[in-house]
């Protein structure tokens, strides 16, 4: 059983390799679509990212706020500034990304302090000084005083995994960063970007983790942390990129349709 599901894996990996492969052999967009594709990634991200944490604004909501600069009513001003923060965290990890940043310990504390800076200043970017405990897990992270160290061999760990599929390195990071649970808040949040950001390094799209899949998603997390099995987590990744690879090859597939032949 636990061959075949790596046999899927392995299919899985390669079906996305290959439509990676055939994006980066597609004509580039123009910059005006390319701006409204990432807009409405943006949006999606920012929407189920923080809808899983309990975030209740919809995504037409998310849109309006974030693109519109707008205010909805009946909502509070805590998850207005949610989504303004996680919105600010992409944009600076984006930049990160066009200037090659590697990846840090800074960089991972400075994620968490734009996730948190609106709504949870006093402990934005800082590591947790006390013990937590995870709702609904059996699994209890480590004590405060080893977070520094587990997150410096985490990044040592990541740093050496080379023969690893992309995607499978980036799900890992995820769950890693999750199981440290290094911060008092604002550690999905933080893991969903970092996991991203490995993800985009390699070029790749990001991967929306859907608020609908949120008891998947933590089922997978805890097979991972409890039983040390990564493969339901992978898989659910694997999932949510193919639906953004093909979401950029279908964009690119209407530009080609609607493009005049030449006479």
């Amino acid at each position: 059983m636990k061959d075949s599901r790596k046999t899927k894996t392995k299919h899985l990996l390669d079906r996305l390799s290959r439509l990676k492969e055939e994006l980066g052999r597609s004509r580039p967009l123009s910059p005006a679509e390319a701006l409204r594709l990432r807009e409405h990634l943006l949006v999606e991200w920012t929407h189920h990212s923080t809808a899983l944490e309990g975030n209740t604004l919809d995504l037409r909501e998310t849109r309006i706020i974030l693109l519109d600069g707008l205010t909805v009513g009946g909502k509070t001003l805590r998850e207005h500034l949610e989504v303004i923060d996680h919105r600010d965290a992409v944009e600076w990890m984006e930049s990160a990304l066009k200037e090659k940043v590697p990846l840090s310990e800074a960089l991972i504390r400075e994620l968490h302090r734009l996730v948190l800076k609106s709504t949870f200043p006093n402990e934005a970017g800082r590591y947790r000084r006390g013990a937590v405990r995870i709702a609904g897990s059996q699994h209890v992270p480590p004590t405060a005083s080893d977070v520094p160290d587990l997150v410096r061999k985490m990044i040592e760990v990541y740093g050496a995994m080379k023969n690893a599929h992309p995607v499978e390195r980036a799900a890992w990071l995820h769950w890693r960063l999750a199981w440290i649970h290094p911060f008092v808040d604002g550690n999905g949040r933080t893991a969903r970007l970092l996991m991203n950001f490995s993800l985009m390094r390699d070029g790749y799209p990001p991967a929306v983790i859907r608020k609908e899949e949120r008891e998947r998603y933590l089922d997978a997390l805890e097979v991972a942390s409890v039983k040390g099995n990564l493969e339901p987590f992978v898989q659910l990744v694997i999932e949510r990129l193919k639906e953004s690879l093909e979401l950029h090859l279908a964009v690119l597939g209407q530009k080609a349709m609607t493009k005049k032949p030449k006479l």
